[in-house]
């Protein structure tokens, strides 16, 4: 969804040529896979995006991202779906000794920059997953970004319901209420991972990226409340899948295929699966066709771009328009601190590098639908709920990173060739924050504790720590 598009109006013959090109692209991919077309390159690149706040000086949403991009004139920096947000871009690299080094270099010159220029407009920019001051009244369409793509999003997702949106999120102070637009998507910001993989072995990452979801969504939990609401300790995930809630083909809005979702199952002999899926099981949504050859694949990866799996393939193409595999894991909130956010980087990628050799050597790890079901509760009880793991046990999550995970991550980093020093470095970040109890979720929530429901002085407070450069765990509550 990150391409801009030139329409929002269509008919039934622009579904029908997207259709068919669709078809096509999808049935080349699988010959692209069966010829060995695809790139196989065992050599991984990572990259990210990260998704952030513009507030004013009442720590409110501030609409203002148009002008903040123009100050930054950056490939780097782009908008999001409403005006208060905007989103960074990584460069890709190649995993080795140097990556998270590179990486969190990167991310402070970028957040360094992007600060300056929404300073220079009056606003502060903060990295958090839900922003505690939000009001629905926040949500509606003047806030959108001027972009056809979103208003064409929000007109076929209305168009497919039928009716409003409608969102149920239990918690400490349940919350219940309809919305009449797509913008609550907005209310949700995330560090988003991908992970280029090679071809013949992508779905062991695939199926690896499920397992891991449970204890990363839980370690990274950082959206707490909702409208002033103590929700999940990662409330994106139950409003996210909420805020564009429809489902496959017969109108199955609320069926077991649905836009926003944990997935259907691991893939079994490749990536490829989830794209087959994607033709047979959800109706083209955004119908715009492109003035490209098949190869470009750009009907298939715009119809993958409005289907939201937790963790997405996506097909990429390299600078010789060699096509190549992704996997895109979305379940992180955008984390309180640069060093949270390499030590998440790290983490997950220890993790699925041990998990996915594991799996190759020894087959399914963990039946799929006890992975989802790990995937939920993580979410709803963050590191203290319990979850099922492998050899039948169900220990706490903290518990199972403190024993096991971290060590699994070494690991997975060290087969990645990352140097002892750098992976002790980044999986401590994580050690401590579990040993101490306080993720960003925990330390918004003992601040409302210990001074009251004023999520004004908790966003204040939120930013002031933010601007200190220290991780999460060494956060205090003055």
């Amino acid at each position: 969804m990150g391409q801009e598009i030139n329409t929002t109006h269509f008919d039934a013959g622009d579904f029908a040529a997207f259709y068919e090109r669709l078809r096509e692209e999808t049935q080349l991919l699988g010959q692209a896979w069966t010829q060995g077309v695809l790139d196989d390159t065992p050599i991984l690149q990572t990259g990210a995006e990260l998704e952030l706040w513009l507030t004013d000086a009442a720590m409110r949403p501030a609409a203002r991202n148009d002008a903040v991009l123009r100050r930054l004139r950056h490939p780097d920096f782009g908008a999001e779906l409403a005006r208060y947000n905007i989103e960074i871009n990584t460069t890709p690299r190649a995993l080795d000794a140097e990556t998270f080094d590179a990486f969190s270099d990167e991310l402070r010159a970028l957040l360094r920059l992007a600060g300056e220029q929404a300073g220079a407009e009056g606003c502060h920019l903060l990295s958090i997953g839900i922003l505690p001051t939000l009001r629905q009244d926040d949500l509606q369409l003047d806030a959108m970004s001027p972009l056809n793509r979103y208003r064409a999003l929000n007109e076929q997702i209305l168009r497919e319901r039928g009716k409003p949106l409608h969102l149920t999120i239990t918690g400490h102070t349940p919350l219940h209420f309809e919305h009449p637009n797509v913008m609550l998507e907005s209310a949700a910001t995330s560090l988003q991972i991908h992970l280029q993989v090679p071809a013949r072995t992508a779905h062991y990452y695939y199926n690896a990226a499920l397992l891991v979801s449970a204890p990363l969504v839980a370690v990274s939990a950082n959206s707490p409340f909702l409208f002033e609401h103590a929700l999940w300790e990662e409330t994106r995930i139950p409003l996210f899948e909420q805020a564009v809630e429809v489902g496959g083909y017969q109108g199955a809005v609320a069926g077991p295929l649905r836009r926003v979702s944990f997935g259907t199952g691991y893939c079994r002999h490749s990536l490829l699966e989830c794209f087959e899926e994607n033709l047979a099981h959800f109706p083209v949504l955004l119908p715009i066709c492109a003035n490209q050859p098949p190869e470009c694949f750009s009907h298939l990866r715009l119809h993958n771009g409005v289907i939201w799996r937790w963790n997405r393939p996506l097909v990429g193409l390299d600078s010789a328009m060699r096509p190549h595999f992704r996997i895109e894991h979305r379940t992180l909130a955008a984390p309180p601190s640069i060093a949270d956010a390499v030590a998440n980087l790290a983490f997950y990628l220890g993790l699925v590098q041990q998990l996915q050799d594991q799996w190759q050597n020894d087959g399914e790890l963990l039946p799929f639908a006890v992975a989802k079901d790990n995937f939920y509760q993580a979410a709803r009880h963050g590191i203290d709920g319990p979850i099922h793991w492998l050899r039948d046990s169900k220990p706490r999550l903290s518990k199972l990173i403190l024993d096991e995970l971290l060590s699994r991550a070494t690991v997975g980093l060290a087969q990645l060739g990352i140097p002892r020093a750098v992976r002790d470095t980044h999986l401590a970040v994580i050690r401590e924050r579990v040993r101490r109890r306080q993720t960003g979720s925990h330390w918004q929530r003992a601040f409302i504790a210990r001074h009251g429901a004023d999520f004004r002085a908790l966003t204040e407070a939120y930013h002031a720590q933010q601007l200190s450069q220290q991780p999460v765990h060494q956060w205090s509550l003055n």
